[in-house]
């Protein structure tokens, strides 16, 4: 099982890339680059500087992903949250938000009991855990400020 955090920068821009709809050549336009100084960039060939955060920032928005976010909260041992929209909460909402914590929590106790098959944890198992428990309480508290921005005091229903 692949960790759920990417580990490098450059780990990162290739995910963003894999990810964005139409791929490196759609990146690459929406960035106002040829093609191959947009490869050079993104995977820092020939000499190139990376992307630059806003760059990435840019595909990112678009995609809808936070990669770049989690990777730099993670050299600090955090985890990027991204604040809800009051505007597009409802109920419906708030319960998507509370399956998709459900659904993290069991990916963190599956890994645990796949880790314990063999009767103890290891490293690699424990990395994998602690990401998995990482996405689970970004989630869990992602839905706690959502439900507040819902129905905080004073807001109209």
């Amino acid at each position: 099982m692949k960790s759920l955090i990417l580990d490098t920068r450059r780990e990162v821009t290739s995910e963003i890339i894999r990810t964005y709809a139409g791929g490196r050549e759609a990146a690459a336009n929406r960035l106002g680059m040829k093609l191959k100084k947009f490869d050079n960039h993104a995977y820092e060939n020939a000499g190139c500087s990376p992307l630059s955060d806003v760059q990435i920032f840019m595909l990112e928005q678009e995609s809808g992903t936070y990669h770049l976010a989690n990777y730099v909260a993670s050299m600090y041992g955090g985890r990027f949250i991204p604040i809800a929209d009051p505007e597009s909460l409802d109920n419906v909402e708030l319960y998507a938000r509370s399956l998709q914590v459900a659904a993290k929590r069991g990916c963190v106790d599956q890994a645990i009991a796949q880790a314990l098959e063999d009767g103890s944890i290891s490293e690699e198992e424990a990395e994998l855990i602690l990401d998995a428990n990482n996405l689970h309480l970004a989630a869990r508290h992602a839905e706690v400020l959502a439900a507040i921005a819902l129905y905080r005091e004073g807001k109209a229903q």
